[in-house]
């Protein structure tokens, strides 16, 4: 049937046109009846399609931190949790591994497709003592007092969305000190002096601090857990899949990040506050690969959209592309390595007219370690690795027969010398 609880442009229901009556009283029957209705689906829905589920098909690796999450959300969605506190949570982890992303999935897991029902604030446009008036709007007789504050003009709008605090090791001290209140006691008071209440919104916090020592610690755990491996029998394969499966110790948490965040924030009260403190940790190299899949994947199939081109690859291609990966800069180093070697290679083969439409291209490896060895075994003992892999592109032509595109490529920035 109809929906009940649907809402006209102004946001009004049917139930709000109805005068008193039997169409009103009908009116509220069949909303009752479909609320739960929806609930009995959204529990069904839950139980077959669990929320850690949804997110590790947008999120590669971080199982730890989609667990950590995806139980807080069930403990909120089947009713086991205070509701006189919103939850807040504290993402660590360095750049590009996932931070942002999992707090979007969450957003839209919870709200669906409505856009209001994520917030998004970057802190370092908050550093300044004065810009804490963009945060919860001017007060009267001062400049930008009818606009409100951007925080507190779409909490208002939307009081159970989800916001995210970007890059929160940014903001000045003054921003934190009106965050205590938000995550203490789930209310706001904005520039003109009117509460929202928003106890049902989740606060998620994502910062770069401990980054590094994070990063240095779960190194070392696979490094650990590599050699562990190796004593035990070779054919066990769970032990070969255990160097991927770390979790950082609470000893590490108490004795290292705990210091380091009571240093940066200076304030307990701000950091006890936080039902969650979650880590990103590095990818493993199972993770690269599907990094770099992933990539390939995407331009593979703006190839095919925008001029028809078939794009086909083998694993050792993305073994050469993972290497590129940068602990610092994480998923990201991925992207700009698959551009770099791969799309600056097909940007200027389109360009000198090398692609014809509806070709099959497939990338490949020379001067690999795979090929490296044939030629040593086949050579002079003392012959030794003297090429880093290089990735070329062929056209794949009938019969499986293969050309390589020879690319003029007008300037190589690894090749050029710089004269002072």
């Amino acid at each position: 049937g109809a929906d009940p609880l649907r809402k006209n442009e102004m946001g009004h229901t049917p139930l709000d046109y109805a005068r008193e009556g039997e169409v009103k009283s009908l009116l509220k029957a069949s909303e009752t009846k479909f609320q739960e209705e929806q609930r009995r689906r959204e529990v069904e829905e839950r139980r077959r399609f669990p929320l850690e589920q949804r997110l590790k098909e947008h999120i590669i690796g971080q199982e730890s931190a989609i667990a950590t999450v995806g139980a807080a959300i069930r403990r909120k969605e089947n009713g086991w949790y205070d509701e006189e506190h919103p939850l807040v949570f504290l993402f660590l982890g360095s750049s590009g591994i996932g931070k942002t992303e999992l707090a979007k999935q969450t957003a839209k897991y919870l709200h669906k497709d409505v856009k209001k029902g994520f917030i998004r604030l970057d802190m370092s446009e908050f550093q300044e003592r004065h810009e804490v008036a963009k945060f919860i709007g001017s007060p009267p007789g001062y400049v930008g007092h009818e606009e409100g504050g951007q925080l507190t003009k779409k909490l208002r709008q939307c009081p159970n969305a989800v916001v995210l605090f970007d890059e929160v090791d940014k903001a000045h001290p003054d921003v934190l000190t009106i965050m205590l209140q938000l995550f203490d006691e789930g209310r706001l008071t904005d520039g003109k002096g009117k509460t929202i209440d928003c106890k049902d919104a989740i606060f998620i916090m994502t910062s770069n601090v401990a980054s590094d020592e994070i990063a240095q610690h779960a190194l070392q755990l696979r490094q650990e857990a590599a050699e562990m491996s190796k004593k035990r029998i070779a054919e066990n394969l769970e032990d070969v899949q255990m160097t991927d499966k770390i979790t950082i110790s609470k000893q590490f948490k108490e004795k290292v990040i705990r210091p380091i965040l009571k240093a940066h924030f200076r304030r307990d009260e701000f950091l006890g506050r936080i039902n969650e403190i979650v880590y990103f940790l590095p990818f493993c190299h199972s993770e690269l690969i599907q990094l770099v899949n992933k990539e390939l994947n995407f331009w593979a199939k703006k190839a095919k959209a925008r001029h028809n081109i078939t794009l086909l690859w083998d694993r050792e291609v993305m073994d050469v592309l993972a290497d590129g990966y940068n602990l610092h800069y994480g998923a990201r180093s991925i992207k700009h390595e698959v551009e770099r070697r791969v799309v600056n290679q097909l940007a200027a083969a389109y360009e000198q007219d090398l692609l014809p439409r509806g070709c099959t291209l497939r990338i490949t490896v020379e001067d690999s370690d795979k090929q490296l060895l044939k030629t040593k075994d086949s050579s002079s003992p003392g012959a030794e690795k003297t090429k880093m892999p290089t990735l070329r592109l062929e056209i794949v032509e009938k019969g499986s027969k293969s050309r390589k595109l020879d690319i003029q490529a007008p300037l190589n920035p690894e090749n050029i010398t710089y004269f002072l």
